[in-house]
């Protein structure tokens, strides 16, 4: 038996709630209680799961047991962002993968930074995808390859975003997607937490980190 699977058995017979008590006072652990009371907590369990028991280990976000990313290291999530937190996502980030502070994301939500070739379907030809700060993507939708969306935008649930809406502050739905709303910017409150992290690192570590993982 290895040092791990020991150390794993050992774990799962603590109970939970001692076992986050230890946790979260080790250093670089703070994230468990400064984002406790934002609109993106990061759960103990969701931690503990995708960190220790190695369920989708690779992205710096959370993620959820049923969702699958691909190609993490292509993705820039933004402060309190974290793409496939809800289940069934699938993020797809062959292609570069870039999303602003904020953004919420519904469960089965697809983002597709690549599609294969018709000639050759073992190959793929990526492109960038991009969303905006505080922009809302709900459950089923899908963005496909090359789009962009600005800030403050809205896909309704069930959409296929197959064209670029770079100007933002709009709701966009249907398959294809077009624009079904606009919202005034001033409108638009751009709320800040008291404690800023890009999933489970703080926003003032996060370029350091980037710098030494990321590719995007």
């Amino acid at each position: 038996m290895t040092y791990q699977s020991t150390f794993l058995r050992r774990i799962v017979r603590i109970p939970e709630i001692v076992l986050e008590a230890i946790i979260s006072r080790l250093p670089g652990m703070a994230f468990l209680e400064q984002t406790r009371n934002t609109q993106t907590p990061i759960l103990f369990r969701d931690w503990l799961r995708q960190e220790v028991f190695g369920v989708n280990r690779g992205p710096y976000w959370p993620v959820h047991s049923s969702s699958r990313v691909v190609g993490w290291r292509n993705i820039l999530a933004g402060i309190e962002t974290s793409p496939g937190i809800m289940p069934g996502c699938y993020i797809q980030a062959i292609g570069r993968v870039r999303i602003g502070d904020y953004t919420q994301f519904g469960p089965n939500v697809n983002i597709i930074s690549a599609n294969h070739v018709v000639e050759d379907l073992r190959e793929h030809v990526p492109q960038e995808v991009t969303i905006g700060r505080y922009c809302w993507l709900g459950a089923g939708s899908a963005v496909l390859p090359g789009v962009e969306l600005g800030d403050f935008t809205i896909v309704g649930a069930g959409s296929v975003v197959t064209k670029s809406f770079p100007e933002g502050y709009a709701v966009v739905a249907g398959n294809p997607a077009r624009q079904i709303r606009s919202f005034d910017p001033a409108d638009c409150f751009e709320h800040r937490s008291e404690h800023e992290y890009h999933g489970f690192i703080r926003a003032e570590d996060f370029e350091a980190f980037r710098r030494a993982e990321l590719d995007v």
